[in-house]
């Protein structure tokens, strides 16, 4: 290297082993500009400055002495004495001019970067520690970032604040805290073309779910604007999902999205102000709209799964959309350090014993419960009042927050989404998080005990008060499979990621009920024929609720697919069975507009339900929409390990019309490995098995309506509620003679019912008796999967 460019190197001169000399960000930029541009993946030119260059300035300065007597005695405890020497130090580091010859590099390189691009380019000044980005210490947010720098010396100032903040008080206490020496980490400093998000969007994403470290998933979120929001967790961003293995078969679906508040975008400034960049809010139709389009998502998931392949590790991204080329570009890529580096295969269950009153709601990080007095902390200045063990309740967090956030038994913003500073942290800390719950500073009162629980989905609760919680470990490495089969009973899609992760054969049983009910809301024929619907406010609602959407019923078809595809994926390839509506009519006319549908039935328990909707007229254009649905999770999404299945099919005329409506409707049992199962919970399926064997490839036995129907006892009825008992001499001789029909037919046999998961017996009954698998409640998995084993071992199986 000549002398003229000692301390400049090219992205494309670096490769992720430069780290030493231009630290994380920059070698990861540098190898990315080099090896992936041929695949496709952009990434914005540009120049580091070497960490040498900044050894270089403090000798010139002869800064190291002063440096010394700052930091080596300085007190990680002492929030307040930190603070003193981290501005003291960045002080002196500031005050050091830079030699001339490294200004005229700089200054060189940037007239050379310019006529590349154009001659008024701005670039973004990033700083780059030599030991950032290490797979096991991200220094994720440690040291600053200058944006929209425009002429030599804008930028020579702003390289010697990047220089100052590798002493700001969170880059002292975070490298205190991981064991790095102040002394042995230099900061190199990234020059590159500035990527004009602030006229679109921009975004981290991570090759993996965050939450549960599902690996099969890319996630992608975003927002308006500069990144800085979304990684600050200053806003509510828009959330994606891709699935990695469809998407490497060719298949191009957004497996799920949330829509995400996005109040406000950061932008520049007109000038009127001194502050370089500032906040404003967004209109309406921003909020309503999600900040990129399907076609966006799928490539940055295209990129995400190119550098994953290329760093052959799970990987943190960011992203921005150029407004003036249009173009996606990524701008910081390194290996993801929370739920990679999980190690062992012990399971860790926290559940709550409790109920409780909910104070405040919204994004789970983590999947812990925890108990603690709160503290609200409104500013970075108040930070010395929090002690360690409370739960600390902020508007939003940043990097100078860490010193106490260590110390804390769980965390509640107001603002943020799950790839924001105070969920990346809350992670890497192993401590629960609620994020983005807008009220939280203000509904909760410091002093008051709360309960944080992120281990009921997506969604994480603070409760008021101490709830009872327990906490199970469990090792999976010694825990074999039974012969047969367990599956899970599961509704939830925000919790199908998680429960992948428990021993199991696939999901049994896949309720659309939930799914309609939580995501939803609206009855289908309601937003078939709202002029049906009679009533102003129902109508507003749903008006609001399709918002957004070419038609009504894509509304209906998008979340459905997008409920039912998440199950799915979490268990892919393995099987899961999901079963088509079974609402009865007073539950279906809870929906947003379904009174209007719906007619009052004496015993809707029997009345009409299940099959015998599906091809009335009272009932059919609701029904295409959900195979509509399933159509998209098979063959659009390719999640082909989808098996659907008919309840409460009472003939076999009616089976026989269903099936071949849904053929009419692109659902034909057989094309393209379409299986079809049947519930079998009425007498009549047992007696006439056979013949049901002809029509369908499995029968998943449903032990509550078949106890109900076998025994006469309304399941719904709490008078006669003793006499409803699967365990009964006369119900348990029905799914003996179930199991052996399907058998004698060549046809799966499956119970999904209570019965295995509330009565251990039961469950032994049903392997004594050669059933191929039971579906169980996701807490019952692990003991009846231990029982059937030391059952089969009695058995000699």
């Amino acid at each position: 290297m000549s002398k003229q460019n000692q301390y400049i190197r090219w992205f494309e001169e670096l490769t992720i082993n430069d780290i030493p000399l231009v630290g994380g960000k920059n070698a990861s930029l540098g190898e990315m500009y080099r090896e992936l541009a041929s695949e496709g993946v952009i990434v914005p030119n540009g120049f580091a400055i070497t960490a040498e260059a900044y050894r270089y300035m403090l000798d010139q300065a002869g800064a190291w002495p002063r440096l010394h007597e700052l930091l080596d005695c300085v007190d990680d405890n002492d929030v307040e004495e930190l603070a003193r020497r981290a501005q003291q130090a960045r002080d002196l580091v500031y005050a050091a001019p830079l030699p001339a010859d490294l200004q005229q590099q700089i200054l060189d390189a940037f007239r050379q970067l310019q006529q590349q691009y154009q001659e008024d380019l701005t670039v973004a000044v990033r700083s780059s520690a030599t030991a950032e980005d290490l797979p096991t210490a991200s220094f994720a947010g440690q040291q600053d970032t200058y944006l929209n720098i425009r002429g030599g010396q804008a930028l020579l100032d702003a390289c010697k604040r990047c220089f100052a903040s590798l002493f700001t008080d969170r880059a002292i206490h975070y490298r205190l805290d991981q064991g790095f020496d102040h002394f042995k980490i230099g900061l190199s400093i990234g020059v590159m073309k500035m990527v004009r998000s602030d006229l679109a969007a921009s975004g981290v994403m991570f090759s993996l779910d965050t939450e549960s470290g599902f690996n099969d998933a890319v996630f992608i979120t975003g927002a308006y604007g500069l990144g800085e929001n979304v990684v600050q967790g200053a806003v509510d961003p828009d959330e994606f999902y891709v699935h990695k293995p469809t998407f490497a078969k060719g298949y191009r679906a957004v497996l799920r999205r949330t829509l995400g508040a996005k109040k406000i975008k950061m932008i520049y400034s007109d000038g009127r102000t001194r502050e370089p960049i500032r906040n404003v809010a967004t209109s309406n139709y921003e909020r309503r709209q999600f900040c990129i389009d399907d076609a966006e998502v799928l490539q940055l998931a295209d990129y995400a799964l190119k550098i994953e392949r290329h760093y052959g590790r799970p990987m943190d991204m960011e992203w921005a959309k150029d407004g003036l080329d249009g173009k996606l570009y990524i701008v910081q890529a390194r290996p993801e350090t929370v739920a990679s580096q999980k190690v062992g295969n012990v399971l860790e269950q926290y559940q709550l014993k409790q109920v409780g009153e909910v104070i405040v709601k919204d994004h789970a990080v983590g999947s812990k419960i925890a108990v603690g007095q709160a503290r609200v902390i409104d500013s970075v200045a108040k930070l010395g009042s929090f002690k360690p063990g409370e739960v600390l309740v902020a508007d939003m967090t940043t990097p100078d927050w860490e010193p106490v956030m260590k110390t804390a038994a769980a965390i509640v913003t107001n603002r943020g989404g799950r790839t924001c500073h105070a969920a990346i942290i809350a992670r890497e800390l192993g401590v629960p998080a609620v994020i983005g719950c807008e009220s939280a500073t203000t509904a909760i009162t410091s002093g008051s005990l709360v309960t944080v629980s992120c281990a009921e989905g997506d969604v994480g609760k603070v409760y008021a008060g101490r709830l009872d919680f327990e906490v199970k470990h469990t090792d999976l490495s010694q825990l074999q499979r039974p012969k047969t089969k367990i599956m899970l009973n599961l509704g939830n899609p925000e919790l199908a990621f998680k429960l992948s992760f428990l021993p199991n054969d696939g999901v049994g049983l896949a309720r659309m009920e939930f799914i309609i009910t939580e995501y939803i809301k609206a009855h289908p024929l309601a937003l078939i024929h709202p002029e049906k619907v009679a009533d102003a406010g129902e109508l507003e609602q749903l008006q609001q609720l399709t918002e957004g959407y070419a038609k009504p019923e894509e509304f209906f078809i998008q979340r459905l697919a997008e409920g039912v595809g998440t199950i799915a994926a979490a268990f892919h390839p393995k099987p899961v069975v999901v079963r088509m509506s079974d609402f009865k009519t007073n539950e279906y006319a809870t929906l947003l507009g379904g009174r209007w549908f719906e007619r009052d039935e004496a015993n809707p328990m029997i009345g009409f339900r299940g099959a015998s909707r599906y091809v009335h007229p009272a009932y059919a254009e609701g029904f295409a929409l959900e195979c509509a649905a399933m159509k998209r999770v098979r063959e659009q999404m390719g999640l082909k390990n989808v098996v659907l299945m008919i309840p409460f099919c009472r003939r076999i005329e009616e089976a026989e019309r269903v099936l071949a409506y849904m053929a009419e409707l692109g659902l034909k049992r057989g094309d393209d490995g379409l299986e079809i199962y049947v519930m079998c919970e009425i007498p009549n399926n047992v007696i006439l098995i056979d013949e049901f064997a002809k029509l369908f490839d499995g029968f998943s036995i449903g032990s509550n309506d078949l106890t109900q129907l076998t025994l006469g006892v309304d399941r719904d009825s709490e008078i006669v509620a003793n006499d409803f008992d699967e365990r009964d001499a006369g119900v348990k001789t029905m799914i003996k003679w179930a199991v052996e029909g399907a058998r004698r037919n060549g046809r799966h046999s499956g119970l999904c019912g209570q019965a295995p998961s509330d009565y251990p017996e039961m469950a032994e009954y049903l392997v004594e008796i050669g059933i191929d698998s039971m579906s169980l409640n996701p807490d019952t998995v692990l003991l009846t999967t231990q029982r059937l084993l030391d059952l089969e071992r009695k058995l000699g199986r």
